[in-house]
Formats: structure tokens, sequence, C-alpha cells
């Protein structure tokens, strides 16, 4: 299979009409359509170290659901003179490698691939209820059973490997009703308030957060808390909260792909702690 009748069988799986090439940030960034696809690695992000392990593996299809040249919509006329970007480049031109962003159409299309790949991870589907309806597009809510803010970060550091995970709010207090936005879903899709009118209409005890502004729902909660209200909050970073949607990204696939090898590659929270 060629690079375009994958990008084409996946874009039409979604449900979506393909978007034009000016108003989406998913294009392929390195490669040709025309390639021949040997293996197909998915990650959140194709960092040189993703990009190492494709070429380990012989693969020469990255689908990526983050910027491969560092700005939202993946510019690369200000890397003229970058030699960041010229040796990365380099890294990928040197061993043929094709990689195309996938993320307006997987957040968009019939069902967000990236919750979907939460859900799986997690078994949260089960869990799942209605967000008022003006506000369904957006995140996604749970009823799970009691457990303590400490409990479940506890829980997600070991299902994601995490060494640290912020929270704001009682360790101690009961969590049942939970929102989940992840990646950049936290800053509120350009409304701020937004995410602090989800927790607000849907009697929700805690949001599981991918990206955070402290003077948002941080400041929001922590006033809550103080006041004595059940309110806390959970950040997995835009990485961590997304990483599982690529991770389920090729089984969903198969249908399109047939027998390609598709490998996941987890791109990893790009901090260490000290």
């Amino acid at each position: 299979m060629t690079v375009k009748e994958i990008i084409d069988g996946i874009i039409k799986k979604t449900g979506m009409e393909p978007l034009p090439q000016d108003k989406t940030c998913d294009r392929l960034m390195t490669g040709s359509y025309d390639m021949e696809v040997t293996k197909i690695v998915t990650t959140f992000m194709a960092t040189v170290e993703v990009i190492q392990k494709a070429i380990d593996i012989g693969a020469n299809f990255i689908i990526t659901h983050e910027p491969t040249w560092f700005t939202g919509m993946d510019g690369i006329d200000w890397l003229e003179n970058d030699p960041v970007y010229h040796q990365k480049r380099k890294l990928i031109e040197d061993h043929n490698i094709a990689i195309w962003r996938f993320h307006d159409h997987m957040h968009m299309g019939n069902e967000d691939g990236i919750y979907r790949g939460y859900d799986l991870e997690f078994d949260w589907g089960k869990y799942k209820i209605q967000s008022p309806k003006e506000m369904q597009y957006f995140g996604a809510c749970y009823q799970l059973p009691s457990i303590t803010l400490e409990e479940l970060c506890k829980y997600f550091k070991e299902k994601l490997d995490m060494s640290v995970i912020q929270i704001v709010g009682n360790p101690k207090m009961i969590v049942e009703r939970v929102g989940v936005l992840v990646g950049g879903g936290s800053l509120g899709l350009g409304i701020e308030e937004l995410p602090m009118k989800l927790m607000h209409e849907n009697k929700l005890d805690l949001l599981i957060c991918g990206d955070i502004t402290e003077w948002t729902i941080s400041a929001y909660v922590r006033d809550a808390a103080a006041m004595g209200m059940n309110k806390g909050m959970l950040v997995l970073g835009h990485e961590r909260s997304e990483e599982m949607g690529m991770k389920h990204l090729g089984a969903w696939m198969q249908d399109i792909t047939g027998n390609l090898e598709i490998q996941f590659v987890d791109a990893k929270e790009p901090f260490l702690y000290l």
C-alpha cells in the first residue's frame, strides 16, 4: 500500500470529508504520497527518539498526532537556518521516512480517536455519563466507583509510568464524578471558562487535565477546595493524556492496512524531574 492509500482510508473511516490542506495541520511532513509502506509506527509525536526507533524496526511511515516541526501548524519558514530542524530532517530523509500528522480528523470525526483510546486503555467506557447538551462536544465525563484522589494518582502512575502527578485539592477527597479533558482541551478550546462550566454544570468532583493554565481551572479548583467544596484537579499533561489514542490506533486501522505491521512507539513525557 502507498502512503496516500493509507491516509485516504483513515480519513474515510473517520466519517469526515477531507479538510482543505490550508485549513488543517493534517499534512504530510516528509516523504511522498506514492511511497510504498513497509511498516507503520503510530505515536503521539515524531521526536528524534521515535524516529530512531522507527529506523531500528524498519518502519518507513510514521503517523504522529502532534507536530514534527515544533509549532501547531508545523510551519517551517522560521526554521530555514535552524540546525535542529536541518539535522532532524536529514535523519528522516536519510532513511526515507514519510511522516503524516493525524490530529484534526482524529478529533473531529464521528468518534474522537484520542478519547476512544483513553476508554480502551483504562476500560472507562462503561462509566461514561452524559454532559449537558450544549457541552457534549467537550471532553468526556464518567461516574466512577468511589476512589480517593490519592488512589487515583497511584493508579495513573502505575498505568502510565509516571513518577510525578500534579494535583489541586485534598488528596484524601472522595472522587466519583470525573471529567477528562485531554491535551489542550483543558485550556477550554479557546473559551477559558469552559472547563469550569463543565465542572459546575455536570457536578464533577474532579477534572483530569492535559495542559493547564494556573489562573483558570487550577485557581478555580484551588479556591473551591479552600472553601470546603469536594473539588479536585489531576494533571496528566498533554502527552500522557493523549498517547493512549495513538497506542490503540493500530487496531482501529487494521481493516484499512490489512497485513501491514503497525507498531506503537511511546513518545514518553518530555520532562525529567530532579
